[in-house]
């Protein structure tokens, strides 16, 4: 029978030999650096297009804002225009349009009407035993009036008005009309297509100056102006 070799005998040192160094455990070397963290670009370089879309955005607002300041220093002026011609043409634009005048055809509602004359200064109107007198001076404004409507229409004098050169407006004297010959207060009806001679009679100041009449088809009508200088 074979004998397997034995261990050391009970009590024998099992460490290294007296006097012997201790094996010393491995060095593990100088620490390594931990790796950068990757590096994260900012939002206008993660989004370029969007980035370059607002770019043209804000350009865009600046000529804007530029051309607009250029605007405001003055009239811009048309090709082939210097804009005093410009700033000129606008003036005249806002300035309002001139009034028709004696001898010519206005309308308003379903009347025409045309001035034919302008007598200022009348003292009296009417005959020797039946008249009345102004209480400054009488002006008769004589005029054409034509029914342009499918239906009889009657013209009121009372509706009618005189503006003097201060912008004073004067009502008609129907009284002092009733006097006037010829039948030149209207007192019927017109009916579609006739025309109808008559005058309006106000009284103003002895010196007021008549500049126009405002007349009106009817007293909803909104009137038109004619210019009596």
């Amino acid at each position: 029978m074979s004998q397997h070799p034995q261990g050391p005998p009970p009590g024998t040192p099992t460490g290294p030999p007296h006097g012997a160094a201790a094996p010393h455990a491995p060095y593990p070397g100088p620490a390594q650096p931990e790796p950068p963290a990757p590096r994260k670009r900012n939002w206008f370089a993660r989004h370029k297009i969007l980035t370059g879309f607002l770019a043209v955005l804000a350009f865009v607002a600046v000529i804007g804002i530029a051309t607009s300041g250029d605007g405001d220093e003055g009239t811009s002026a048309a090709p082939g225009q210097s804009a005093e011609t410009n700033a000129d043409a606008a003036q005249q634009d806002d300035e309002p349009a001139e009034a028709p005048g004696i001898g010519e055809n206005v309308s308003d509602g379903d009347f025409e009407f045309v001035v034919t004359e302008v007598e200022t200064g009348v003292g009296r109107i009417g005959s020797e035993f039946l008249n009345e007198q102004p209480q400054g001076q009488f002006v008769l404004v004589y005029l054409e009036v034509t029914n342009t409507g499918s239906a009889a229409e009657t013209f009121w004098t009372s509706e009618q008005g005189l503006v003097d050169t201060e912008g004073r407006t004067h009502s008609a004297d129907d009284s002092a009309a009733l006097l006037l010959d010829d039948g030149e207060f209207l007192l019927t009806e017109i009916n579609p297509g006739n025309t109808a001679r008559t005058a309006l009679v106000f009284d103003i100041p002895a010196d007021a100056e008549p500049a126009a009449v405002e007349l009106h088809g009817s007293m909803f009508s909104r009137g038109v102006t004619v210019n009596l200088q």
